[in-house]
């Protein structure tokens, strides 16, 4: 296989940051199939890129980074949307990016202070996305089309709620366990 093929996941994952823009202008717009179309675009290809790279070995630390990025961009600039159009309450919208600077800037600290970062998102993180994204959608389709029971959107609110507070306090206790010297205990 061609040498080059291997930063294709890098580069579905740079198009994805790229759709964020067109995304954000689809909601504020009032394109509502438009931006599920795009998210839908958005979703296959994060779960190509991630095939790519794990079925072919093309993983590396700037794909895990950027796939991150990509997925926090779309969700965050999403969340924002989503808050501006009144769908969602400002309370989740604070604490969603609160969690993901407290992420952030710890990350960053713990790289130039301690230690090279690898990404490796905690289970209970992934959740968390998952969360994120099936509530971002409810709550696009909500605005275009209706139909998304209130019981519904207030489950998913609470559970991506209780989902970053358990996985914003994870990494912290994590990382804080590993900058104390804890990085090599067996737990």
């Amino acid at each position: 296989m061609k040498s080059y093929l291997r930063h294709l996941p890098n580069l579905i994952s740079l198009a994805r940051i790229i759709l964020v823009g067109p995304v954000v202008w689809s909601l504020l717009n009032d394109r509502f199939g438009l931006a599920i179309a795009l998210f839908l675009i958005a979703g296959a290809s994060d779960g190509l890129d991630g095939f790519l790279a794990k079925r072919f070995g093309w993983s590396s630390r700037l794909g895990g980074i950027l796939d991150a990025l990509a997925d926090k961009f779309l969700l965050v600039s999403t969340f924002f949307c989503l808050l501006w159009l009144g769908v969602f309450p400002w309370w989740l919208v604070l604490w969603v990016l609160a969690r993901d600077l407290i992420i952030v800037i710890g990350a960053t600290i713990y790289n130039f202070r301690i230690e090279t970062v690898q990404p490796a998102p905690s289970l209970v993180s992934k959740l968390n996305t998952f969360l994120q994204i099936a509530l971002a959608a409810a709550g696009v389709i909500q605005l275009g089309f209706g139909g998304i029971p209130a019981w519904v959107m207030h489950l998913l609110i609470w559970s991506v709620m209780l989902t970053v507070l358990l996985s914003g306090a994870g990494y912290v206790r994590e990382w804080s366990r590993r900058a104390l010297g804890g990085a090599n205990d067996d737990d």
